[in-house]
């Protein structure tokens, strides 16, 4: 058994392929793809196929109790140094106190991995807080923000020899966006239409596999209006308008949102005029990724971008049909457009 524990999910995992095992892995957050890694890798990667018959024990929350868990944690393994003991759904578990008594004490041969998925531990229970850290690993499993997104996507892809191009990356995170699970599905199913001899993922590849225009998407309309290029610009939002299922104001708005928020906090950059210097700021992945905010100071004074903020925020209330009684999404994208553009 490992002694050190390690709370972040790359910690874990190298932990994990390590064996260093702890009695407990406590999993909870509101991202489940995270939480469904670690588990799914302990069941397949503890035990040896022979061994998992009896000593493999996969229940879920809402079919057992407390008692149950806690007494199936107490067995020891048959010929088998661990015996592991997945519990699934373990937020619908109506009564913890026999979990929580085990904790204080758990089975240094039994792996208890704890799936509380889209929950989160109760802060009052601070006594629960420190068993858990004492006996093994509380790991939080958070949603990934929008501007994490592409990191992660080129990660995935360079861990399976695949590279990508920024545009390709930006199209496939505002077209499938934070649900890591659906992403990564989508990420395994370009990886497979690629040819052996040219591992890269294009624009038209994107296009082609997950079905998102390589010209008329979230990216080339940003770019659109970063540059102020109003032709552009407005041919998408008649595409969008004319093809919802390729885009649309609860779509792009998040993203625009993001963008002049981080524009706005680009102007007070200290060091503003330089592409590093405003990476830095805006705590951007590199230089390269600031270009387009050295753009955007240049084509929109600070004020512009503060009104379009405040634009953006009436849009978002009246696309949720706030002060709204009939104006349709696609009349409210070509408001918001003009706004920003004039």
């Amino acid at each position: 058994m490992a002694e050190a524990k390690n709370i972040t999910f790359q910690g874990i995992m190298h932990d994990l392929q390590e064996r260093k095992f702890v009695p407990v892995y406590y999993l909870v957050g509101d991202e489940p793809y995270y939480i469904d890694q670690i588990a799914d890798y302990i069941a397949e990667h503890v035990l040896q196929p022979e061994e998992r018959d009896f000593n493999q024990t996969i229940l879920f929350g809402s079919d057992v109790t407390a008692a149950q868990i806690a007494d199936t944690a107490r067995r020891y393994p048959m010929m088998s140094e661990y015996q592991v003991l997945i519990v699934k759904e373990a937020q619908n578990i109506k009564n913890t106190e026999a979990i929580e008594k085990y904790l204080k004490a758990p089975m240094s041969s039994t792996i208890l991995v704890m799936c509380l998925k889209n929950s989160k531990i109760d802060g009052r229970k601070k006594e629960l807080v420190k068993n858990i850290q004492a006996a093994g690993v509380l790991f939080e499993s958070n949603k990934l923000k929008d501007r994490e997104l592409p990191a992660f996507i080129e990660k995935y892809l360079k861990a399976r020899e695949v590279s990508i191009d920024p545009k390709s990356t930006q199209m496939i995170a505002d077209n499938i966006g934070s649900d890591l699970s659906r992403l990564t599905s989508e990420l395994d199913k370009v990886i497979l239409s690629l040819d052996q001899k040219d591992r890269r993922v294009t624009p038209q590849i994107v296009e082609d596999q997950i079905g998102v225009s390589k010209e008329f998407n979230g990216y080339e309309l940003r770019d659109a209006i970063v540059n102020r290029n109003v032709y552009k610009a407005n041919l998408i939002i008649k595409y969008f308008d004319e093809n919802p299922k390729a885009g649309s104001i609860y779509s792009f708005l998040p993203m625009l949102f993001n963008y002049f928020q981080n524009l706005m906090i680009a102007f007070y950059a200290p060091n503003n005029k330089s592409q590093e210097g405003v990476a830095e700021w805006l705590e951007l992945r590199n230089a390269w990724a600031a270009k387009e905010y050295m753009t955007g100071m240049r084509n929109y004074s600070g004020m512009k971008v503060m009104q379009i903020i405040s634009k953006l925020r009436e849009i978002d209330a009246k696309s949720k049909g706030l002060d709204n009684p009939n104006t349709p999404p696609g009349e409210l994208m070509k408001e918001l457009i003009f706004y920003i553009l004039h």
